[in-house]
């Protein structure tokens, strides 16, 4: 028996899976076993009302989980799925309120990684997945980090390597009639705006759905974690010092001194590398047991979009 194949058979017995997406390792449950469900809730300590993202091995399986689906939604998926897009849609009625945290939309998304696309396909339903971590903290990038923080509370972690893409999917509400963004990708909003033929709009409203990693304080390193202006982070750093403290600082530029409590990694000036390269890197920093991480942040613009999403709720988690 392969990896794959006992991997689904763990998922249709109600035990949990880690695998490997584009985006970062999933925790993986059979989504219409409600008990299976409970169980990736239990081993991330999340909160009850928090909905999942179901994922699914093709787009035939679409209808079995949302109704009303609009055209929109299906000229996305023809252009991003396989890929890093999560569609909010009405929920199908047999969609369990555990997936959907009460209300009347659902997540789905079909991932790119081959070794998830060959799990859901041996399994032939939808997995429940949010990122294998504790809820709240960095999310997984390799199957280590998985092993670390969750061990025995999960069955099986396929492992698929480090993941492509480094942070999570662009959420895309499609659930009323102004497609909205509410958690930002490396799928970026002039993206999908070619195919929507409308630039979407973002958060905002008081009456869009809860979606995963959109409370003010997530994907959180142990270390506190401090945003600083590029212009400042020198002038930051002498002032940490100064103070007693060890830190740890990633940043685009080379380092302005040389001091015992001080490391520094230079960041890269691509978006797309930077993301690929952040929750691995919060985690090495973790590792380091300084007192403070200090990140120079990156440029307001739209490519750097969800890099920053993430390091705003992340120095907001850190505390």
């Amino acid at each position: 028996m392969t990896e794959v194949s006992r991997a689904a058979d763990l998922l249709r017995a109600g035990e949990l899976v880690a695998f490997p997406t584009e985006t970062v390792y999933g925790l993986g449950a059979d989504a219409a076993n409600p008990q299976a469900i409970a169980r990736i809730f239990a081993a991330k300590g999340r909160p009850a009302d928090h909905p999942l993202i179901v994922h699914l091995p093709d787009v035939a399986h679409l209808e079995r989980w949302a109704v009303d689906v609009p055209e929109a939604a299906h000229r996305l998926a023809a252009a991003f799925w396989p890929g890093p897009l999560t569609l909010i849609l009405k929920r199908h009625p047999s969609v369990s309120d555990a997936i959907t945290g009460g209300q009347d939309t659902v997540g789905l998304r079909i991932p790119k990684h081959p070794l998830a696309l060959q799990l859901l396909r041996a399994f032939d339903g939808g997995v429940a997945a949010p990122s294998a971590n504790r809820f709240g903290h960095v999310s997984p990038t390799t199957a280590a980090h998985v092993q670390a923080e969750l061990g025995d509370a999960v069955a099986l972690v396929l492992d698929g390597g480090p993941c492509a893409v480094g942070i999570e999917s662009t959420i895309l509400d499609l659930s009323t009639g102004v497609p909205r963004i509410l958690r930002p990708g490396m799928l970026d909003a002039p993206t999908l705006a070619a195919i929507l033929g409308r630039q979407p709009e973002f958060g905002g409203s008081r009456d869009v759905p809860r979606v995963s990693g959109s409370l003010d304080a997530h994907y959180a390193p142990g270390t506190p974690l401090r945003l600083v202006a590029a212009t400042d982070i020198a002038a930051a750093v002498r002032q940490a010092l100064a103070a007693g403290q060890r830190i740890v600082v990633l940043a685009p530029q080379a380092a302005p001194l040389a001091d015992p409590g001080l490391v520094w990694h230079v960041a890269s000036a691509d978006a797309a590398q930077f993301a690929h390269d952040l929750y691995a890197r919060l985690r090495e920093f973790d590792a380091l047991g300084c007192d403070r991480i200090l990140v120079a942040a990156p440029p307001d613009t739209e490519a750097w979009r969800a890099v920053n999403d993430r390091l705003m709720r992340a120095a907001a988690g850190a505390k």
